[in-house]
Order: C-alpha cells, then structure tokens, then sequence
C-alpha cells in the first residue's frame, strides 16, 4: 500500500508541478480522445456514475449483512464514504483542467474512476472473491471509457486507483475476518 501512496504522491506532483510525466499525458490524451465511437467511450465512463456503480455496492452490502457479515458490509460502505472525502479536496488544491475543456478545473484525480474502483471491488470482496476479476475489469472498462471520451487524462485515472488501493485494505481485511469468524461459529463445539 505504500507504494501505492508514493505513486499517488508523484503523480501529484507531476501534475500540479506540470513535470515530464504531465506533459506526457497530455500528448497520450491527445492521442487517445475519441479512437473510438464517443457512444462507447460515454457508455463505458458512465459506469463511474454513482447511480450506477453505488445501487450495486448497496446490493452486496444488503447481501452481506443478510448472510451475517454485517462488519465487512460496514467497512466496504465506509471505504466508499471516503471517496469523495479523498477526492474533492485534490480536485480543489490541483485545479487541473480537462482535457476538453481548459477553462473548467478539478478534473484530478477522477472521482468517477475512485467511485467504480472502490464499489465493484466492495461489492466483489462482499458477495464472491471470484468476482474480483469482474470488478477489476468494470474499474479497468471505466478508467479507459473517460480518458477515450476525454473526460480525464491517463494521470486522472491513474491518482485515482492508486488513492484508493488502500482504502480497499479496510474490505479486505474484513472480508478475511468474517470468513474466519464464520468458520469458527460454523465448527461444532465438543
């Protein structure tokens, strides 16, 4: 997790110092906007909206607390609480603007890409670690869809998953203590 941090930091520090690495992902944006079908790329972002991606975070979490996992259904609910807590203050200190429209600001990193990363992994952790691969992929589609349609930069979406790595510990671990706690209840007693 403290790599994550330090990648998260540096980026930051690129972007608000508008080094190398920032300079570089503007030429990437310039490449990547619109290579593909703006419906695509639209329909792909907007699985970062949180009337998307939150109704199915509230669904596993409903899930979990029903099969007794009412801690780790807290702690992902919490993980999520936290994103614009983390988000919105960046977005107002780095000021970065879009990539399709310079007069506006507070595009880093993106809320939307921290929004879909940390309720489909919730939501995984909370119904079957199998999903977890489906919840990479929907963060990963998200990501890709708002530096297409030109809503974020690279760098955006990048701050944003590296942020919000270690607000997934939280899940995690309470997902490992659940299962523990519930293979212990399960055992019959002597």
């Amino acid at each position: 997790m403290f790599l994550a941090l330090l990648l998260s930091g540096v980026v930051t520090w690129q972007v608000i110092a508008h080094g190398p690495l920032a300079r570089l992902d503007e030429r990437l944006s310039r490449v990547l906007v619109d290579s593909v079908p703006r419906a695509l790329s639209e329909a792909a972002s907007d699985l970062g909206n949180l009337t998307v991606a939150l109704p199915m975070l509230v669904c596993a979490m409903a899930y979990a607390v029903r099969r007794g996992r009412w801690a780790a259904a807290l702690w992902a609910g919490l993980a999520m609480a936290l994103v614009p807590l983390l988000v919105v203050p960046l977005k107002l200190w780095t000021a970065r603007p879009g990539p399709l429209e310079p007069w506006a600001h507070g595009y880093f990193p993106s809320g939307h890409t921290a929004t879909a990363m940390v309720a489909y992994t919730g939501a995984a952790l909370l119904v079957s670690r199998r999903l977890l691969p489906v919840a990479v992929l929907l963060t990963a589609v998200t990501a890709a869809g708002l530096v297409l349609r030109g809503f974020h930069w690279p760098l955006d979406v990048l701050a944003s998953v590296a942020l919000c790595l270690p607000l997934l510990r939280w899940p995690v671990f309470a997902a490992r203590y659940g299962r523990a706690a519930a293979t212990r209840t399960d055992e019959p007693e002597h």
